[in-house]
């Protein structure tokens, strides 16, 4: 990714100096597993951990894979130029280039998903402080973009904490499945390694030794993994969509903090755009598109090939980095989002208590008119507020068929705001627990 959404706790973790540590570390426990098996000499594998504090060159790296064309032997022979081709001959024994770069591959994304969840833990941190904050700010719920019933600010801050949270089971139950290494050799048989090796190597790596290989780990894993990361990304998406709506200059109810000295447009001074919640629309995207491709990774030739390889090199770092800036973005956005109480009061009432049809309707059923008439009597007088901009209750009152079925009373404590959030501590219960 480019450095302009690129945070460096999580872009180092896909630095090639990282990588290069990663298979040294691999390929210096694989060596102790086979001299504690008495394949190799203790002193061999002893030498190589001479290289424990060397950093590794990228540049001779790159060096000598211009000639070999192979990017695991270019760094072996590294390696040997540091501890010596004598003491180095029994680094890799038994192993295949797939024990190295799969094992590393799901070390790094093991490593992303713990920066990932730390993200989700302030995203949702930030969600639920907004939620407590505007439990009871009152605001209008919309259906396919049109007034439908109240609802809370709250409720809508709490409905992206669930969300999220469901998303951060969905990481924890990716990072587990990914957290498999594989040191079996070629097709996976262990015919020239021991098993041991695998669960030493996993053991000290953090990882659990894949039950069975072919020379690769199963891309069933890699997809799961990318497609979790899709999906918070969407879920993302959903906030940032509802913050550019609310920000419209229409609607108002929110918007982005704007700091001193931003600029909004460089042709229009006046201007307040949405841009950090835009930007995460975007960014959604570029995350997303990294599902379709770690699918189609799941299906190789036979034992292995390496049609998967050069789409992980690109996916693993671009989703993982991006999801990372994004979800810290968004905590961002979040935290300072600034709320606009009375806009909400003053769009609910736009269409002068048009939003509380439902009551009137249910009342009438309940005082016994039949759903189709009473669903007649409360359209015809809604219509009167769409197209005369009549006030509904006024109608209502002024209507002799709905006055036969409701007293002015009964008709006065439907348009009662309290009515539609009497269940709020509820729910906020099912979300956060108790202690709401």
């Amino acid at each position: 990714m480019i450095p302009r959404y690129a945070r460096p706790e999580m872009t180092i973790i896909w630095s090639p100096e990282t990588k290069f540590r990663i298979w040294y570390e691999i390929e210096a426990y694989a060596c102790d597993a086979q001299a504690e098996l008495g394949v190799i000499p203790r002193e061999n594998a002893e030498a190589v951990w001479k290289a424990k504090d060397v950093e590794f060159d990228v540049a001779r790296i790159d060096e000598i894979e211009a000639v070999t064309k192979h990017d695991v032997i270019a760094f072996l022979t590294h390696l040997a130029e540091h501890i010596g081709s004598e003491q180095a001959r029994f680094v890799h024994q038994g192993m295949t280039s797939s024990d190295v770069l799969d094992t590393t591959l799901n070390v790094q994304l093991v490593r992303a998903a713990d920066i990932l969840l730390a993200d989700m833990d302030k995203l949702l941190d930030a969600l639920k402080r907004r939620a407590m904050e505007h439990k009871d700010t009152v605001r209008i719920g919309r259906s396919h973009g049109i007034h439908a019933e109240p609802t809370t600010m709250g409720l809508t801050f709490a409905r992206f904490y669930a969300e999220m949270d469901r998303n951060k089971r969905r990481l924890q139950a990716a990072r587990e499945e990914i957290a498999t290494g594989a040191i079996s050799g070629a097709v996976g048989t262990f015919a020239n390694i021991d098993p041991f090796v695998e669960e030493y190597v996993c053991e000290k790596m953090g990882l659990r030794p894949e039950p069975i290989s072919t020379q690769v780990i199963p891309r069933d894993r890699h997809a799961m993994f990318f497609s979790t990361l899709g999906v918070i990304a969407s879920s993302m998406e959903n906030i940032a969509i509802e913050i550019r709506h609310m920000q419209r200059t229409e609607v108002l109810e929110a918007e982005e903090f704007f700091s001193p000295g931003q600029k909004g447009s460089s042709a229009m001074p006046h201007k307040r755009n949405p841009v950090l919640t835009e930007n995460l629309t975007g960014l959604a995207r570029l995350v997303r598109m990294t599902v379709v491709p770690a699918m189609e990774n799941v299906a190789l030739w036979h034992e292995r090939d390496i049609s998967h390889s050069s789409v992980e090199r690109g996916i693993a770092p671009d989703a993982t980095i991006t999801l990372d800036f994004a979800l810290n973005r968004l905590a961002g956005v979040i935290d300072k989002l600034v709320i606009y109480p009375e806009n909400m009061l003053r769009n609910m009432n736009k269409f002068r208590g048009l939003v509380m049809s439902q009551r009137v309707l249910l009342a009438l059923t309940q005082a016994g008119v039949s759903r189709e008439d009473a669903y007649r009597l409360v359209q015809r007088n809604a219509m009167k507020v769409w197209e005369e901009g009549k006030d509904f209750k006024e109608e209502l009152l002024a209507d002799p068929e709905v006055t036969a079925a409701l007293s002015p009373a009964e008709i006065e404590e439907k348009f009662d705001l309290g009515y539609h959030t009497k269940h709020v501590d509820t729910i906020f219960k099912r979300v956060f627990g108790q202690a709401s």
